[in-house]
């Protein structure tokens, strides 16, 4: 059976290490299982393992539509063991997002090619670093007139929203003094900066109550050197954005609190937000219905490949995957398979609504 041979492909795919940068291997696996599956399937330029059910033009010989199903097929660093216990996949990826992709590709491969529609499977390379390159690579060469990121959501919700990012690293570089004068040291003036930070922040989001609307600043490395003569301290910060405050707002405001400390910027995204009455969110909304569930949106405090495409595809956009979120990267990362079976029936019921209704 299809279910079976997709529970296969998850676990498989799952087993099979793919860190942002070291996709190959993955992407080739996921290629020829789409092959086998009649999709047309290739590893494009970026590394991005991508399949295609063509369903040919519309009606009055209208030409094809598409829907493209981007999900990403890089992880975080961890090592997992793969392993199934009490209907449970564990192993990196599992939720983020190996387990979204998979259900994309178990789902189109159920639904079969549709009248009017070119249905399209994507598994982006370097989703999880500041690179983004698989979506980068695609966002140009591709028009969808629906597009879905493969990020969990649970199988009973859609996710609308993610914040804007902007990651910055910060060094305090000076000569060594002695440690019983005044002056203050490397490592003090680094933390002294990240204190106005959240000062200046916390003041900024006063009144705002959802985090959804706030700047979340967070703190993720914090490094210090020294060789006798010049000492060094080097931070790694991190923040979440609303959509009022985009990184080149927030870039200013972090240079005036930083004063002399030297500071370089990456990894800058925008916020985006997409519709929730759009055709796809109703389509989505009528197959958890159908499905047995209860469907409610979600925004999200993090980013994903919706904020890089987004705002170049402007087509009804949204991001569903069955997995809980909260997994990602943690240790402890796995996905429940009867929610996994339950997100591609889901799925499969809107790729086959696209046919039956037209669109």
């Amino acid at each position: 059976m299809l279910e079976d041979e997709g529970l296969r492909l998850l676990q498989d795919l799952v087993a099979i290490p793919s860190l942002s940068g070291q996709e190959a291997a993955a992407s080739a696996f996921l290629v020829d299982w789409m092959a086998a599956h009649g999709f047309r399937a290739f590893v494009d330029p970026a590394g991005n393992a991508v399949g295609v059910l063509e369903g040919g033009p519309g009606a009055a010989d209208e030409p094809a539509r598409e829907i493209l199903l981007l999900g990403h097929i890089d992880t975080v660093p961890g090592r997992l063991p793969v392993m199934v216990r009490d209907g449970k996949l564990y192993g990196r990826g599992a939720v983020d997002a190996k387990g979204p992709l998979a259900a994309f590709a178990t789902a189109a491969a159920q639904a079969g090619a549709q009248p009017g529609w070119r249905i399209v499977v994507a598994g982006a390379v370097e989703e999880e670093a500041a690179t983004s390159r698989g979506a980068r690579y695609l966002a140009p060469q591709h028009r969808p007139a629906l597009a879905v990121i493969g990020e969990p959501s649970g199988w009973q919700r859609v996710t609308v929203g993610y914040k804007g990012r902007l990651l910055a690293d910060a060094t305090v570089r000076q000569a060594i003094s002695h440690r019983s004068g005044r002056l203050p040291s490397a490592c003090e003036l680094a933390v002294s900066f990240w204190n106005r930070v959240e000062a200046h922040l916390g003041e900024w989001n006063a009144g705002r109550e959802r985090a959804w609307d706030q700047v979340l600043p967070a703190l993720f490395g914090f490094a210090s050197s020294d060789d006798g003569l010049v000492e060094e301290a080097r931070l790694k910060v991190g923040f979440r954005l609303p959509p009022d405050m985009g990184p080149e707002e927030l870039k200013p405001v972090l240079q005036g609190l930083a004063g002399s400390i030297a500071l370089s910027f990456r990894g800058e995204e925008s916020a985006y937000q997409a519709e929730k009455d759009s055709p796809l969110a109703r389509a989505f909304l009528r197959a958890i219905r159908e499905q047995g569930g209860r469907p409610g949106f979600l925004l999200k405090t993090g980013t994903s490949d919706m904020n890089v495409v987004g705002p170049l595809w402007r087509c009804p956009i949204l991001a569903y995957g069955p997995g809980d979120s909260s997994l990602d990267h943690t240790p402890e990362e796995h996905i429940d398979l009867q929610e996994w079976a339950q997100g591609v029936g889901v799925l499969a019921y809107v790729l086959r609504s696209l046919g039956e209704r037209g669109g």
